[in-house]
């Protein structure tokens, strides 16, 4: 197993990290801009005004993006099963 075969495993192993997290982490960023707007309009600084309504929309992207999610994760654990071979030599 060569360095550049090992890099090329994290490296992958990072694009499939990012891409799946990049989504619900885009959703919690628009919504809380969207409460630190509503904050600053009405003056009203509650602290558990942030996270409940993020944790929704985070909840909810969670529920109707984990099929793809999934499905990424299984295509990356596939492409590392069937190079164990060549992770072996």
């Amino acid at each position: 197993m060569s360095p550049d075969f090992v890099l090329t495993i994290i490296q992958n192993a990072i694009k499939v990290l990012l891409f799946a997290t990049l989504p619900l982490l885009s959703v919690a960023l628009v919504v809380g801009l969207l409460i630190s707007i509503f904050q600053a309009a009405t003056q009203l600084q509650e602290m558990t005004l942030t996270f409940i309504p993020k944790i929704i929309a985070v909840f909810v992207a969670l529920l109707m993006l984990s099929p793809w999610m999934l499905g990424m994760m299984v295509d990356y654990t596939r492409d590392i099963i069937i190079n164990i071979p060549e992770i072996i030599r």
